[in-house]
């Protein structure tokens, strides 16, 4: 059967209103993002937003499929809720998958970019278990510099991984998995590798940079500012500053050619 199918399938879980900081703010991320997926070469894909209330954008496309779900937005917003939140919109998306002829999913965080090359690179192959993104770009909006982190990009990214998609195990009911049991279906993205190799897939390296990593947004679940006041008195606040300095002294210029790729503009609000 899989070497009759070819078609890639995208998963976007989106965040509630109640769970974000600025709803505006996340659904003009959601519409850049969207429009990055929408962009590819091949029109062999099809995009799977799974929300609690669809954002307010302008963007349409005949390939997006929205799936409002009826379990309740999370309340507490610390980050155990926000990941059991985003798995069970994970699987919700995997197990909707099912109507459509695929062969891969990637699961796309709702404010990052993708290479406009993904669904044409999984077509022809279509038979291969899947990739992990080894090399990628990190980005701050309004900036006119990027940086390129050229190994272990799916380390610090969840947009990151395309899997074949019968290594995919999804629960019956995926809108009602607990916490305890949620890292058994839906993997996260640093263990990918470990957990696929156990499921016996063999999941190559991308042999191009897949995705933009958008960074100090606002609405990162796993990521934040720092200052330097906080690295004077913890050092491990200071080792991340530290690296923080080195990429913006090893960033490259934000040219037009991966502007292009990746769907990337200025989100910028007022």
């Amino acid at each position: 059967m899989i070497g009759k199918i070819n078609m890639l399938i995208f998963i976007v879980p989106l965040k509630s209103p109640q769970a974000s900081k600025s709803w505006e703010r996340v659904s003009k991320l959601f519409e850049r993002c969207i429009k990055s997926i929408c962009n590819q070469t091949s029109a062999n894909f099809r995009v799977i937003v799974v929300c609690h209330e669809k954002p307010h954008i302008q963007f349409r496309h005949p390939h997006i499929k929205y799936i409002e779900v009826n379990f309740p937005p999370p309340q507490n917003l610390d980050l155990p809720t926000k990941r059991l939140d985003r798995g069970r919109k994970v699987l919700t998306g995997l197990k909707a998958a099912q109507e459509f002829d695929l062969c891969h999913t990637m699961v796309v965080d709702a404010d990052d970019c993708v290479s406009k090359y993904l669904a044409e690179f999984v077509e022809p192959h279509h038979q291969g278990d899947g990739w992990f993104f080894n090399k990628g770009y990190e980005y701050k909006d309004g900036s006119n510099f990027i940086y390129f982190r050229t190994e272990k990009f799916y380390l610090h990214c969840g947009t990151s991984n395309i899997i074949r998609y019968d290594f995919c195990q999804i629960p019956e009911n995926p809108e009602t998995i607990e916490e305890e049991k949620l890292s058994i279906y839906a993997a996260p993205h640093h263990k990918i590798l470990k957990i696929m190799a156990k499921r016996g897939a063999m999941i190559d390296p991308l042999p191009f940079a897949g995705a933009v990593y958008i960074i100090n947004n606002g609405e990162n679940n796993y990521s934040r500012g720092r200052s330097l006041l906080e690295g004077l008195y913890n050092y491990k606040e200071a080792i991340l500053i530290a690296k923080e300095v080195y990429k913006g002294f090893n960033s490259k210029f934000l040219t037009r050619a991966i502007r292009d790729e990746f769907g990337l503009y200025d989100t910028k609000i007022g």
